[in-house]
């Protein structure tokens, strides 16, 4: 069983699909999702708190800040935006893939734990993911 979601972005920053991703799912078997981008993740994270996901977005870009920073002047790729290049360095530092057990139609995950697209680009996008329930 396959499907592909789709998420809007408005710029960097957690977006949850949890939701959508639940009310999918079926039967029991594995769960995998695969981002078709470079300059976004997937990950699992906490929902309970938004400090959470501000913490996250603000650690990754003082991490890698954009390519107008001096610390960045060392990047080449710089045509497509000062924001294209670091999202590159976060996508590969990030997973761009998930694998999720689904027991009786319910993703198995902890009582905090959120499903999540990571943005890393500043102007908005739509993102897809690929979801294959086996």
């Amino acid at each position: 069983m396959q499907t592909r979601f789709q998420i809007s972005t408005n710029g960097p920053g957690l977006y949850e699909f949890t939701r959508d991703v639940a009310a999918w799912v079926q039967g029991t078997g594995l769960l995998t999702m695969f981002i078709q981008h470079t300059s976004a993740s997937l990950v699992i994270q906490e929902n309970a708190d938004p400090e959470v996901q501000t913490d996250l977005q603000n650690f990754f870009a003082r991490l890698v800040p954009p390519t107008t920073d001096p610390s960045m002047a060392y990047l080449t790729h710089t045509y497509e935006g000062p924001d294209d290049m670091p999202a590159h360095i976060k996508a590969a530092l990030l997973p761009n893939h998930l694998s999720i057990p689904v027991t009786d139609g319910k993703l198995a995950l902890g009582t905090w734990q959120g499903v999540y697209l990571f943005e890393h680009r500043d102007r908005p996008h739509r993102r897809s993911v690929v979801a294959h329930l086996t």
